[in-house]
């Protein structure tokens, strides 16, 4: 009955820790899924407001770092509960912790991976008034400081009037088909988001 009560114990534990490590691997990434969210339903004000945020230098890095931050804490005071706040009574729960900071490392991964990746290139081609004569392609290294940050990106090269597409690959590269009889090389590379993200031809 003992080891029953244990199993059981031990089951609840790794599921908290694990719904625990869902919550501190995306929190990081909520501004830029609230940008992609607001931009795909066009929802222009929502999505100038993240834009606003997202460009905040060093923003994600300490998105990322807090994240953690919380994980630790949350991490004390699952052994606080359990009265094992110390060294030997982390040792004695390393099952959980490693749960906990297991998920949480591969939810980031996964964002930055698989997600970001594919819901950066949901923007829509334009369709109208591109001559297939004119069409040109480049491909641009953005300063990017994650995958999250490429809908960003792909939202304001796709505002400039001469650009017919833009398709994110990773870790940071972006190829921008545009109609050269409408807006050069030059013009792409000086549009105001380059200003904060730094972009060269590849």
């Amino acid at each position: 009955m003992k080891n029953t009560k244990e199993c059981c114990k031990t089951n609840n534990n790794k599921k908290t820790g694990f719904f625990s490590g869902i919550l501190w691997g995306i929190l990081p990434h909520s501004f830029c899924i609230a940008f992609i969210v607001f931009s795909v339903i066009g929802a222009t004000a929502g999505a100038l407001f993240f834009q606003k945020v997202l460009i905040i230098p060093y923003f994600f890095q300490f998105l990322i770092g807090f994240s953690f931050l919380l994980a630790t804490i949350s991490a004390l005071i699952y052994l606080k509960r359990m009265d094992n706040l110390s060294i030997t009574g982390a040792k004695n729960s390393w099952k959980y912790l490693a749960v906990l900071y297991g998920v949480t490392i591969m939810v980031n991964l996964l964002m930055f991976y698989v997600v970001f990746p594919i819901t950066a290139n949901i923007v829509v081609a334009k369709e109208d008034n591109f001559s297939d004569a004119n069409i040109s392609y480049i491909a641009l290294a953005v300063d990017i400081p994650c995958s999250g940050h490429a809908s960003l990106i792909n939202s304001e090269v796709m505002k400039i009037s001469g650009v017919k597409d833009v398709k994110f690959r990773m870790p940071n590269l972006f190829d921008i088909t545009f109609d050269k009889s409408k807006v050069s090389v030059d013009n792409i590379l000086s549009a105001d988001i380059f200003k904060t993200f730094k972009a060269t031809l590849k």
